[in-house]
C-alpha cells in the first residue's frame, strides 16, 4: 500500500524515507531534477573512499528491522540498515553466525566498535580471517531488494542459493559502495557456530618459512580457518606500538612477530587436528603455543577489528595479492611498515606514514605488478587526492561505467565515491 505521510526531510537537505516505496518516491524526484545525492546509513564506513560532492543525502537509517529469520533454512532475512550487532545477537539464540566474519571499522575510526549496518558490510564486501575457506560476502548474500537511480525497484536472488534468472545481480551489487542501487531489504546465509576454536602460535620471523607455511596450510585438509602472520613493529616513532597490548595473552609470551593458526570443532576434532598439523608442519621443530578457547576467540576478534591500527593518523591499505607473490611484497615491505598479513597469505593491512604519501602511489604500483589490488582504507589528513583510492585499469574502469550507466544513468548515487567521473 502506499504511504500518504510526507517524507521527513532536515535542515541539512537529508531525506528520511520509512519504506521502501518512499524510497523510491525520493529517488523519482532526485532523478527528474537531477540531483546527485549522498547514500547514507549510520555512517560507520563513510571515510571510505573518495569525498562525494553532493548537496542532498538520502538516509536509509529508518529501514531497520529483522523480517524474517527461519534458522533451519539457514537464512535471515533484515531490512538493508539493520544493525551488525542486532542481527548477531538473533543469530546467537540459534548458535549460528555470519561465517564471513564481518570486520568492525570502528577501532580504526574512533577506537571503539561500531559495526555499522548489513547494507554497509554489503556495499564494502571487506570479510574477516575466515574469507580465504569460507569466501566473502558476496558469496553469503542469497537476495537484495532496492532502489535503481531511476527509482524503479529492483529485486534480484531470494532464499535459495541459486538465483533462477541465471544472472546474480547481487554478486555485482556486493562491494559497489552505495553506487549502483539503494538497498532496502537484504537476505543472508548463516552457518551454524563452531563449538571451539584453539590457535597455534608459530614464533617466527622468518619470512621464508612464513611463505612456506602458509602455502602448506593452504592445501592441508586440517581445515585451518585462520592463518595470519604478525611481524614485529618498526622501530619508526611515527607508528603507534601498540603490538603487545592488543595481543596480550597468558600464553602469548613470545614478543617478536609470529604466526597464528586456527582451528574450529569440538575438543576431540581439534586435537586430531593439531595433531596433524603438528606432523604436517613439522611444529616440533619449531617454538610454538597454543591458546586455547579463551585466549584464541579474544585473539581473532581483534584480529578482525584492526586493533593493531586503533585510530591511525596515518594512510591504511588494504592490499590483495596472490599468495604465489607474497615474499615480493614481504620483501619490500621489510621493517620499514607497520603490517600483518591475512587470509592464508592473500591479505595485507599496510600503514605508511603521513609524511610519506608518495608510498602508497609506490606500493600501488607494485600491487599491480604482482597481479593485485590496492584499496586506500583511511586516509591521512596530508593525503594527495591525486591519488586514486581503489586500484583499477583501463579495461575495468570501462566496465564499471557501463554498469554505472546501466543502474543509474544520471549519476544519482554517491558519484565518483570509487572512480572519479563515475
Amino acid at each position: 500500500m502506499k504511504k500518504n505521510s510526507q517524507i521527513f526531510q532536515d535542515s541539512n537537505n537529508t531525506y528520511y524515507p520509512e519504506d521502501e516505496l518512499q524510497v523510491s518516491s525520493v529517488v523519482k524526484e532526485l532523478y527528474k531534477k537531477n540531483q546527485p545525492t549522498e547514500l547514507v546509513g549510520t555512517s560507520s564506513k563513510s571515510f571510505i573512499g573518495n569525498k562525494i560532492q553532493s548537496a542532498k543525502k538520502l538516509s536509509l537509517s529508518k529501514l531497520s528491522g529483522i523480517i524474517e529469520y527461519l534458522p533451519e533454512e539457514l537464512y535471515i532475512k533484515v531490512k538493508a540498515n539493520t544493525p551488525l550487532e542486532l542481527v548477531e545477537k538473533e543469530l546467537e539464540k540459534n548458535n549460528q553466525e555470519l561465517a564471513f566474519e564481518p570486520i568492525d571499522f570502528g577501532f580504526i575510526e574512533s577506537g571503539k566498535s561500531n559495526k555499522g549496518t548489513i547494507a554497509g558490510h554489503l556495499s564494502c564486501n571487506f570479510a574477516g580471517s575466515r574469507r580465504f575457506k569460507v569466501g566473502s560476502i558476496r558469496d553469503h548474500i542469497l537476495g537484495f531488494r532496492g532502489v535503481n537511480g531511476k527509482g524503479d525497484i529492483i529485486k534480484s536472488g531470494g532464499t535459495v542459493v541459486k538465483n533462477v534468472t541465471g544472472y546474480d545481480l547481487s554478486k555485482l551489487v556486493t562491494g559497489s559502495f552505495g553506487t549502483l542501487v539503494a538497498l532496502t531489504e537484504i537476505t543472508l546465509k548463516v552457518l551454524p557456530k563452531k563449538k571451539s576454536s584453539n590457535t597455534i602460535i608459530i614464533n617466527t620471523g622468518d619470512k621464508k618459512l612464513v611463505n612456506e607455511l602458509f602455502e602448506k596450510i593452504s592445501s592441508s585438509s586440517s581445515e585451518v580457518s585462520g592463518a595470519v602472520y604478525i611481524p614485529e613493529e618498526p622501530k619508526d616513532e611515527s607508528y603507534d606500538h601498540n603490538k603487545e597490548m592488543v595481543f596480550k595473552f597468558n600464553d602469548l609470551e613470545n614478543k617478536g612477530s609470529f604466526v597464528a593458526l586456527r582451528i574450529d570443532g569440538d575438543k576431540i576434532s581439534i586435537d586430531e587436528k593439531i595433531k596433524a598439523l603438528t606432523d604436517e608442519l613439522e611444529l616440533n621443530k619449531l617454538s610454538t603455543t597454543i591458546l586455547d578457547v579463551h585466549q584464541s576467540t579474544p585473539f581473532w576478534i581483534k584480529i578482525n577489528n584492526l586493533e593493531l591500527f586503533t585510530q591511525t593518523k596515518n594512510n591504511l591499505l588494504r592490499v590483495v595479492i596472490p599468495p604465489s607473490e607474497g615474499k615480493k611484497l614481504m620483501q619490500y615491505l621489510g621493517n620499514k611498515y607497520k603490517y600483518y598479513i591475512d587470509w592464508c597469505g592473500s591479505l595485507y593491512w599496510i600503514e605508511v606514514q603521513s609524511k610519506k604519501n608518495t608510498k602508497v602511489g609506490e606500493i600501488k604500483n607494485l600491487i599491480k605488478e604482482l597481479g593485485g589490488y590496492l584499496t586506500v582504507i583511511k586516509t591521512s589528513n596530508e593525503y594527495d587526492y591525486e591519488e586514486t583510492i581503489f586500484t583499477v585499469d583501463d579495461t575495468r574502469l570501462l566496465i564499471s561505467e557501463k554498469i554505472k550507466k546501466s543502474f543509474d544513468p544520471k549519476r544519482i548515487f554517491n558519484p565518483g565515491k570509487m572512480y572519479r567521473g563515475i
